[in-house]
């Protein structure tokens, strides 16, 4: 599905202007560059993020741009076909729009500080797109896992714009000391791919990145009013050094990014389509279903790499347990090729610590849990059985520690809500009274004890009150 608004007559008629407009602080200096690149071949894209640049970076150096959290920017995908024409067979191409660290070392520990910010921030999103403001873009999608990333497809004969949210603040990925800590620059990138034969969109065209910075809401304004203010307070010899401050930022020519090349190689998979909103909780009305894909599995023993892993699910196996340096040395690993490999072979591989770290997640044990429990939903009088026959269908619970919050975080898994929403947990007493349960009362639970569980909304949060009977 196409998402585009209607447009009068002049915007195309003026797409010439369009262009100048959004180029115009930077079209000089750009040509210049480009005629100065000898031999150098002319890309048929330019993108531009329609936000200020700070007037407080020194000549040669790289743009800084100041964004608010959770506000809309507009990224303006322009083909350069006014000012080369530069063919693209397919009919769409396929960017792939990505807010990344800046920092070197970040870059390394990218996966770990994602998951951080995923454990504090549960169900939010690192990088959003604005739908209803964005104009000729189709079927916009964001992967569950990838946080950071969005992607869509739009035609290159046409102009075409993104609205992007970023939703996390620089200060987010700096280690606290003791206050008015500086934050960490991201780099939003671009990374542009069209067809091949086989109808993939798989083959690299394009690359661009520029450095940001993110502010709580209206942080941005303030701080680039200060930088400002400073500039003007130099004398001219001074300010000359500085880099004027543009209203538009431009996106410079980069490397693609590395886990690009995989995420693109990997679109023969259907990727789910874009859902800015989280997962719905599944305690409606007190009477419906855990999550139906089972039972939980027992802790450590739930993601192993299999055999039968494709080189895609290899892929995201190595991410999701912070191999992601090594995601593109092993691009082209199944899980079979992985599992021939010995200790030695991935500790001469990936370094000692790494290499030892990977091959005891292989072949790691699973972890046996302290407690078994079983649990089942409380049905309502009209509800028909869940099981045929009429029997009820209880559910394992196994806690690695005997703590209200682990009991707490397994009952969140099994009917897929956050922890958070979960208010109290109580266990009905002698006189169905309801007792609040501690972490006193869950260590005197009994092996594969069962419980009914009986859920109760909370009149004064949208949390919910958990009944064990």
């Amino acid at each position: 599905m196409l998402f585009c608004h209607s447009q009068p007559e002049s915007y195309h008629q003026h797409s010439a202007s369009y262009i100048r407009e959004a180029l115009a602080p930077f079209l000089k200096n750009e040509e210049a560059r480009h005629m100065a690149d000898n031999g150098a071949k002319r890309t048929p894209f330019q993108y531009v993020l329609c936000a200020a640049t700070s007037p407080a970076v020194k000549q040669q150096e790289e743009t800084l741009t100041y964004l608010n959290q959770g506000q809309s920017y507009e990224i303006r995908m322009l083909n350069r076909k006014l000012v080369e024409y530069t063919d693209i067979s397919s009919k769409y191409v396929k960017s792939i729009v990505r807010v990344v660290f800046h920092d070197r070392r970040l870059q390394y520990m990218e996966h770990q500080q994602l998951e951080g910010w995923r454990w504090n921030r549960p169900g939010d999103r690192i990088l959003d797109i604005d739908i209803p403001l964005s104009v000729g873009i189709a079927e916009p999608r964001a992967h569950p896992l990838q946080l950071n990333t969005i992607e869509f497809l739009w035609d290159p004969v046409k102009n075409a714009s993104v609205f992007i949210q970023v939703n996390c603040i620089s200060t987010e990925f700096t280690p606290r000391k003791h206050g008015g800590e500086k934050g960490v620059p991201f780099r939003i990138q671009v990374d542009t791919f069209t067809q091949k034969g086989h109808g993939e969109y798989m083959e690299h065209i394009h690359s661009s990145s520029c450095q940001v910075k993110v502010f709580k809401p209206k942080g941005a304004d303030r701080k680039l009013k200060t930088d400002q203010e400073k500039i003007d307070k130099k004398v001219l010899q001074d300010r000359e050094k500085y880099q004027p401050s543009h209203e538009t930022t431009m996106l410079t020519e980069c490397c693609p990014w590395p886990d690009a090349l995989n995420l693109s190689s990997s679109s023969s998979t259907p990727s789910p389509v874009y859902n800015s909103s989280p997962t719905s909780c599944s305690f409606t009305d007190g009477n419906c279903s855990p999550n139906q894909q089972g039972e939980l599995l027992m802790p450590g023993c739930s993601d192993h790499l299999l055999p039968s892993s494709s080189p895609q699910d290899t892929q995201q196996w190595l991410h999701r347990h912070r191999f992601s340096p090594f995601s593109r040395l092993f691009s082209c690993f199944s899980g079979a090729d992985l599992l021939r490999m010995s200790r030695e072979d991935l500790i001469q591989i990936c370094g000692p610590a790494d290499g030892i770290r990977l091959s005891n997640t292989i072949k790691g044990r699973c972890i046996q849990p302290r407690l078994t429990i079983y649990m089942c939903q409380q049905q309502s009088k009209n509800q028909p059985p869940i099981k045929p026959g009429g029997g009820d269908v209880y559910h394992a619970l196994y806690l690695e520690e005997l703590t209200l919050l682990d009991l707490s975080e397994k009952i969140a898994m099994l009917y897929s809500v956050t922890p958070q929403q979960i208010t109290h947990i109580y266990r009905q007493g002698p006189s169905g009274i309801h007792i609040l349960v501690s972490d006193e009362m869950v260590q005197t639970f009994r092996e594969e004890t069962s419980f009914i569980i009986s859920i109760m909304r909370d009149e004064n949060t949208d949390g919910y009150h958990v009944v064990l009977k």
